[in-house]
């Protein structure tokens, strides 16, 4: 948590420092200025709240199936987001010799992006269009 803390202070303060640096019409303009860093780590709950806090579950094939592929394509990139600030938050709490909050979350993000690439690799199956079917694959290994 220290750590956690104290990292955030220095982002937060190279983050101002830029800030002023910037003239004062491109400062007014924008309202509240936020790290891009800050999208790591989660938002701090009251520590003293010892009330545990359930999750939702993943994706089930089934849902991912009727969503388009630019809704597939926009959750697959949440789902990573969220997969990266739930390994970074671990991997820092390992760090300090603290739990992990909530483990069975990162379980369900996984299983949720194996369930999406296993949707569009049926589409890529389905697709008449054998040159398309090849590329549709190539794109979906990619990810």
């Amino acid at each position: 948590m220290f750590l956690r803390r104290a990292f955030e202070r220095t982002l937060l303060a190279a983050a101002k420092s830029e800030a002023s640096a910037a003239p004062a019409a491109a400062a007014a303009s924008s309202t509240a200025l936020r790290n891009p860093l800050e999208e790591f780590f989660e938002a701090d709950r009251n520590p003293e709240n010892k009330k545990r806090v359930i999750y939702g579950r993943s994706w089930k094939a089934s849902e991912l199936r009727l969503k388009s592929w630019d809704d597939l394509h926009k959750l697959w990139y949440v789902l990573l987001k969220e997969k990266n600030m739930l390994m970074t938050q671990r991997q820092m709490l390992q760090a300090q010799n603290l739990r992990f909050p909530n483990p069975e979350r990162l379980p369900k993000v996984r299983k949720s992006m194996c369930r999406i690439k296993h949707v569009l690799t049926e589409r890529a199956i389905e697709e008449a269009d054998p040159r398309r079917s090849v590329e549709m694959r190539r794109m979906i290994n990619a990810l």
